[in-house]
């Protein structure tokens, strides 16, 4: 288990105040100057010794990702994206940032800021994070009345803004080109890459987009250095700490901060009482949010909670949103009901998605009956193949992966409500 002493998020339950002054005694906003001042360089080498991958999803290194931005500017501004519409069904950790930690966020935001040669950084919170984005805006100005943004941000040499820009609430817009367009006060399509963010994202502008514990985790990796945070973990290629959100059939959900590569099991029973009736009620688990494929209580024996482990079983840590799922659960109509949300969130810009999550739903709705053919599961899993990796963004393989992983591991349940569906209609 983690140890007390290198927890990040020290006030993540808000026990104490999110204030500057709380802040601080926390050890926030600790010396930002004197980490500015050691240069651009040296800030991008300590995230790439770190390990950091990005929280939001995709774990790509974090460090690389800010190398990408350009060292000298073309006259265009350069700027810092923070990706806070957290819309992830079974995902609930930045908003518990945002609300009792926006101090980490928002020194992170100057450092990242500062590394990659960008003034300004836009906040993009989802829209039904009312109190939440009311939260940041206070301590938003608490920074700016103390000297810490603006201009000289923190006595840095570095001028440096902040703005809030709510969303409307749009699933879609968590992906990070389409995030962009709704800044631009476009509808939030995504865009096609080439070119990436990096070379023109905001305005035209390089641009990079993190969600928000990765930005909110550089000070404090900064402060201790790359190597202690990449000590961390159980993995070499999987290092640090982690916020967890676990939530479904367990005796306390909560979100927990761990080291990666924690066992699911050890994580489930440690932190949340255990599984609701005990380990063997467990039906199976999504791991990594709604969109990665769910895991069966064989594989959730003895798998460890990190990016490349989960990757191993055919699944994925995504944004590590436990859904923990007992033996009551119809598991059916559990991925019937996320066909719906995918099919609900889709943005219709490309032909698989708009058509294809419509199609799955349907075709799942009647799986739950069982009013379907035995057939019909593999062409249901052939029509998943041709969403997956047929889009623009990524929500077609969002759609596509929780229905594979039905089939993968609950094949037999799907054949066997037909069977009893053509018998009693029969």
């Amino acid at each position: 288990m983690l140890r007390d002493e290198d927890r990040i998020f020290t006030n993540l339950y808000g026990w104490e105040s999110f204030s500057l002054k709380a802040a601080q005694k926390r050890g926030d906003w600790d010396n930002t100057k004197d980490i500015i001042k050691k240069g651009r360089e040296w800030i991008i080498e300590e995230m790439k010794k770190s390990g950091l991958r990005g929280r939001g999803g995709a774990g790509f290194p974090t460090g690389l990702k800010w190398s990408f931005m350009p060292k000298e500017s073309d006259g265009r501004p350069h700027y810092l994206v923070i990706n806070a519409d957290e819309s992830e069904p079974g995902t609930c950790k930045d908003r518990d940032i945002l609300r009792n930690e926006p101090h980490k966020l928002i020194e992170g935001a100057l450092i990242a800021g500062f590394a990659m040669g960008a003034h300004a950084a836009y906040i993009y919170v989802r829209g039904e994070f009312y109190n939440e984005s009311s939260e940041l805006w206070k301590a938003i100005h608490e920074a700016y009345d103390a000297g810490l943004l603006g201009k000289n941000a923190a006595g840095s040499g570095w001028d440096f803004d902040v703005i809030v820009h709510r969303g409307g609430g749009a699933y879609i817009c968590g992906e990070e080109t389409a995030l962009i367009e709704s800044i631009e006060g476009k509808k939030g399509q995504p865009r096609n890459k080439p070119p990436f963010p990096a070379m023109a994202g905001l305005y035209s502008c390089p641009t990079t987009v993190n969600n928000v514990e990765t930005i909110a985790v550089a000070p404090t990796i900064l402060r201790r250095g790359g190597a202690w945070f990449a000590d961390l973990g159980l993995n070499e290629k999987n290092a640090g700490t982690k916020l967890f959100c676990i939530s479904g059939h367990v005796e306390q959900p909560c979100n927990v901060e761990e080291e990666m590569g924690i066992p699911l099991k050890e994580l489930i029973e440690k932190h949340c009482g255990g599984v609701r009736g005990g380990w063997n009620n467990l039906l199976a688990v999504i791991p990594g949010g709604s969109s990665t494929p769910l895991i069966p209580k064989d594989v959730c024996e003895s798998i460890n909670m990190d990016f490349d482990s989960l990757r191993e079983v055919g699944t994925g840590l995504g944004t590590a949103g436990v859904i923990v799922m007992d033996k009551s659960t119809d598991i059916i109509y559990a991925i019937c009901r996320l066909s719906y949300f995918y099919k609900h969130e889709s943005c219709g810009q490309c032909t698989p998605c708009r058509e294809g999550t419509g199609w799955l739903w349907r075709v799942m709705t009647r799986m739950v009956q069982g009013n379907a053919t035995l057939d019909e599961i593999d062409q249901l899993y052939e029509v998943t193949k041709e969403i997956e990796g047929h889009t623009i963004c990524a929500l077609g393989d969002a759609a596509a992966w929780p229905v594979q992983g039905l089939i993968k591991h609950f094949r037999p349940e799907m054949e066997r409500r037909i069977v009893e569906y053509r018998k009693a209609v029969a």
